[in-house]
């Protein structure tokens, strides 16, 4: 990939990843705190850790792509409830995220090991942070009614919630 590929990926990518970002911070903070244990089966995660997994993993996502170097964020003890991780997903999305939209068409092109899996441009990762984002935020979007709670608008409107206004 050339660095004007790369750039022009990024461009491509800047309002999906806006977008998404904005749509996750609502599930999450759609979770009810007193039923964030919540788990449809024993091999599945609870909302609570869904939530905190899909928040850590793009912030994972952006360093890499930021630095080319693979982080592991463990929870801080201050991140107990929903509300904990919206705050701070919004916090370390918005540093992480100012360091990559920095990243020249250079930078964006150069190859990022992934932990001996993917040898690819950085820019490239930014798309798996998208489709891992979605996968498992519609995994969490299918616990939240039965957890009693409802389910916002992801894509279009949902049973419980209309259309949201456009993004300022």
């Amino acid at each position: 990939m050339t660095p004007e590929q790369a750039a022009g990926t990024f461009q491509f990518l800047l309002p999906t990843l806006e977008m998404e970002h904005a749509t996750t911070k609502r599930v999450i903070a759609a979770i009810p705190a007193d039923h964030s244990s919540y788990t449809p089966d024993a091999k599945s995660q609870s909302a609570d850790s869904l939530a905190w997994h899909i928040a850590a993993s793009e912030q994972m996502f952006l360093h890499l792509v930021a630095t080319g170097e693979f982080l592991n964020t463990p929870r801080p003890d201050s991140v107990a409830t929903p509300a904990d991780i919206v705050a701070w997903y919004g916090e370390q999305r918005a540093a992480n995220f100012a360091a990559v939209k920095q990243l020249s068409g250079e930078q964006l092109a150069r190859i990022v090991d992934f932990r001996g899996f993917f040898q690819l441009p950085a820019v490239a990762y930014l798309q798996f942070l998208l489709l891992h984002s979605s996968h498992h935020r519609g995994q969490l979007s299918a616990y939240l009614r039965p957890m009693g709670a409802k389910v916002p608008s992801i894509y279009g409107p949902s049973g419980d919630e209309g259309m949201p206004a456009p993004p300022k």
